[in-house]
């Protein structure tokens, strides 16, 4: 920013030592009673050394450097009292050749001329009075005496010489210089406060036009403590206050978020806002999930400071603390009244069991406390939690927006508007964790069952969708009001033929799709038996498959006995059994056959980690008994 003109107006209060045309101004000394000045001489530094050198020569010798010499090369030897002798001596000889510079006879002058006039004074009295007496000792006639001949006379100071005036005026400039730096300095200080005055009220109104453009809400403010409300009095607001509360909050979360521009004599810091009533908490989401082994996993969600230093940056960090707290202080609310979990509530801490191994933790932490530490375990689902909750708050806002608008309007509300509670917030996340765990464990079922078919050599493949609706289906029911618990699907391929499809839904609903039929699963024991039975029906009919195949030539027989679990073939003399067992993670199968006497015998039992797969061995047992 380019300095008004006056504020370039150097003024020099320093002593001049050049004059116009750069020449140096020499040091006046004296002025004669005719008015010649005396100046001093400058000084020649060639002159002053060959001066020196020649006063060298004449008070010490000419042999003055041989001498030396020669005392360097021998030194006599001097008692005490002769170094004494010569050492005054040689203070003697350096006094007598002693040359007054004009500064020593200056001062001694200026102490020997008072008391020389006064002297003088005294020498012309005692002249005076001598005349006096000489006369009137003489014959002749006393002449006329003036009238008191004998008075006392006062003798002034003479008025010092031009010179010492000279000095003395010089040093009444220097005292006048010194009220002039005084006098400049105050006005510089005042036109320093006055500019930044001006600054800070232009910074102060560009930082509120900032705030507007930023669509941030500004309301009048109240009036100053002490002023007029009389009628007649002048209540028009001096200055504004900023809003950042949502629209729907209650009154203490709309009155906590109140913000205000700084004063402007304090616009120079590092934060032009000031917020009042700010707490300075945060909102951190915790998950502890307990494995198997009984070892506990803790997360926490990302907290980011959207504070950039900036003026928006600033009113978001406040109002992500405000919004964060109304969304506490209605955890806390519903916290006490869940249909499918139990919690523990205190002030700054909500503790919820979620699951069966999982824990939620609801927590309000100081902003200054860095939570996102180097090394911590990640679990998305704390942010999925913590953006959800911020969702359903803006969805509960909207739907008492929409109640209030009901309430004003001309048509009258029905009984069913009238009495509708604000969508929960508690309960959707329970409901997503609960169903989170729950499809774990379908999963792992799931997948343990085809980890068994696969290790016994039967192709078996699966496809899961947690969440089956798309993100437009879910923004869409927020914003028609009509929510739908979240679902997914998993499917099952046995041996590329059979397919075994279940529907899940939040919290704990599993349905399965079958050829036959369908079926809703109560427990994960259930579910376990209907997979295993499943596998067992389709690895019998791919037997009986293959038992067709390999007795083609004896026109063998073969089916499924649903009843007692087993594929049977029969041909001349021979009857074969295979029984399929499902033992934890591996599929186990058993052969055994019966002659014409009616004697059953056992012929082979499959165990899975052989040289051969499940069907492998089924073709081989089946060729054996063939006699092949």
């Amino acid at each position: 920013m380019e300095e008004p003109p006056w504020k370039k107006l150097k003024l020099s209060l320093e002593r001049p030592y050049k004059d116009d045309t750069g020449e140096l101004v020499p040091e006046l000394l004296d002025i004669t009673p005719d008015g010649q000045h005396i100046y001093r001489p400058r000084d020649d530094p060639v002159a002053a050394i060959g001066t020196k050198l020649r006063r060298i020569f004449q008070e010490r010798g000419h042999d003055f450097f041989e001498k030396q010499k020669r005392l360097r090369a021998i030194p006599p030897p001097q008692s005490h009292d002769a170094d004494q002798e010569e050492h005054g001596q040689g203070e003697e000889r350096a006094e007598a050749s002693h040359t007054m510079t004009p500064e020593e006879l200056y001062k001694m002058r200026m102490s020997l001329s008072p008391q020389l006039y006064i002297a003088f004074g005294e020498m012309c009295q005692a002249r005076d009075l001598l005349t006096l007496l000489l006369s009137s000792s003489l014959p002749t006639p006393s002449p006329t005496l003036p009238p008191a001949p004998l008075a006392a006379t006062v003798v002034n100071k003479p008025p010092p010489i031009i010179s010492v005036r000279a000095f003395n005026a010089q040093l009444t400039i220097g005292g006048k210089d010194k009220a002039l730096r005084s006098a400049a300095d105050l006005f510089k200080g005042a036109a320093k406060k006055i500019e930044e005055s001006r600054i800070a009220g232009e910074k102060y109104w560009l930082d509120a036009l900032k705030i507007r453009r930023g669509n941030w809400g500004l309301i009048p403010a109240p009036l100053p403590l002490g002023s007029a409300t009389g009628k007649g009095a002048d209540k028009t607001a001096k200055d504004f206050l900023i809003s950042f509360g949502l629209e729907e909050s209650p009154p203490l979360f709309r009155r906590r978020a109140i913000g205000r521009m700084a004063a402007m004599d304090s616009a120079a810091s590092e934060t032009p806002l000031e917020f009042p009533t700010r707490q300075r908490t945060r909102l951190r989401v915790s998950l502890t999930r307990t494995s198997l082994d009984g070892a506990k996993h803790t997360s926490h969600s990302l907290l980011l400071d959207p504070n950039n230093g900036s003026l928006d940056g600033a009113l978001c960090a406040a109002q992500a603390e405000v919004v964060e707290q109304e969304i506490f202080t209605r955890l806390i609310k519903e916290a006490s009244s869940l249909p499918t979990a139990s919690s523990e509530v205190s002030e700054r801490l909500i503790i919820i069991d979620a699951g069966q191994s999982t824990e939620l933790r609801f927590e309000l932490i100081d902003g200054d406390i860095a939570v996102n530490e180097p090394g911590k375990h990640k679990d998305p689902a704390c942010d999925l939690i913590f953006s959800t909750l911020h969702i359903l708050l803006l969805w509960a806002h909207s739907a008492s927006k929409a109640q209030r608008l009901n309430k004003t309007s001309i048509l009258r509300p029905s009984a069913g508007q009238s009495t509708a509670q604000p969508p929960p917030l508690l309960q959707p996340i329970i409901d997503i964790l609960q169903y989170r765990e729950f499809w774990e464990r379908v999963r792992d079922e799931i997948n343990r069952v085809a980890s068994a078919l696969r290790h016994a050599g039967v192709a078996a493949r699966v496809h899961y969708d947690p969440v089956a609706d798309s993100g437009e289906v879910l923004v869409e029911s927020l914003q028609t009001g009509k929510t739908r618990p979240v679902g997914g699907e998993a499917l099952l391929r046995i041996d590329n033929r059979h397919t075994l499809r279940f529907t899940m839904a939040s919290p704990s609903t599993l349905t399965a799709h079958l050829p036959q039929a369908t079926l809703s699963i109560a427990s994960i024991s259930q579910l376990t038996q209907l997979l295993v039975d499943e596998m067992s029906s389709c690895l019998l009919y791919r037997i009986c498959d293959i038992g067709t195949e390999c007795c083609e030539s004896v026109s063998g027989t073969w089916f499924v006995d649903l009843i007692s679990g087993r594929s049977v073939g029969r041909w001349e003399g021979c009857v074969l059994n295979f029984l399929v067992s499902f033992n934890g993670d591996t599929v186990n199968c058993s052969a055994s056959r019966a002659n014409r006497n009616g004697r059953t015998s056992h012929v082979e039992a499959y165990r899975p980690g052989g040289r051969s797969f499940l069907f492998e061995w089924v073709r081989h047992t089946i060729d054996t008994s063939l006699g092949r």
